[in-house]
């Protein structure tokens, strides 16, 4: 019996051990990217194109919307006037989150700088969990808690499902079908 036990342990791990060999260099930040791409690119997309204007031309110029959507408690302070908020910090903090919104996820995508975007992006979600919680001040059931028996907490559950795969380019990088293996490759 114990020939047989290690034996069907000698296989596991020869087999397993050859499909991590196999996939490591490039296969788990391909996945990553490709989780990322499917399920939370065009989400960023679309939210970043309500922050800025309409048409080609309308993406250089931030609108009014982005400032109640990041910087309400400066736009009350305002009066309503997004105009008569100041650009520092107000202003640049609203700026830099929009395009942050187009440009990290874009860069994760195509495999550019992806760990620094990556990391970026974890900043981003961690902002973005911040105003959500306490500028749009949603409610308990929205945040929810992790280790409970509900898997469907925006909050909670979501943006930890968000961070993982941009944990892995982190660790692991974007893998090889990527712009960043292309330029060390160039580089060589």
């Amino acid at each position: 019996m114990t020939s047989v036990i290690n034996f069907l342990t000698d296989l596991h791990d020869r087999v397993f051990r050859f499909v991590e060999r196999l996939g490591d260099a490039w296969l788990l930040g391909l996945i990553a990217r490709f989780a990322f791409a499917a399920v939370l690119w065009v989400y960023f997309l679309n939210s970043a194109k309500t922050k800025v204007g309409d048409g080609f031309l309308g993406f250089f110029s931030v609108s009014s919307g982005a400032y109640y959507q990041i910087a309400l408690p400066a736009v009350d302070a305002a009066g309503g006037d997004v105009d008569a908020v100041s650009f520092f910090p107000w202003g640049l903090i609203v700026h830099m989150g929009t395009y942050a919104e187009f440009i990290l996820p874009l860069l994760i995508v195509i495999g550019l700088f992806s760990r620094i975007a990556a990391l970026g992006m974890i900043g981003f979600i961690a902002v973005q969990t911040f105003v959500d919680i306490t500028v749009h001040q949603i409610g308990a059931e929205s945040i929810g808690a992790l280790f409970d028996r509900f898997p469907d907490s925006i909050i909670a559950d979501q943006r930890l499902l968000w961070v993982v795969p941009l944990a892995v380019i982190i660790i692991k990088g974007p893998g090889l079908l990527s712009v960043d293996a292309l330029l060390t490759k160039l580089r060589s």
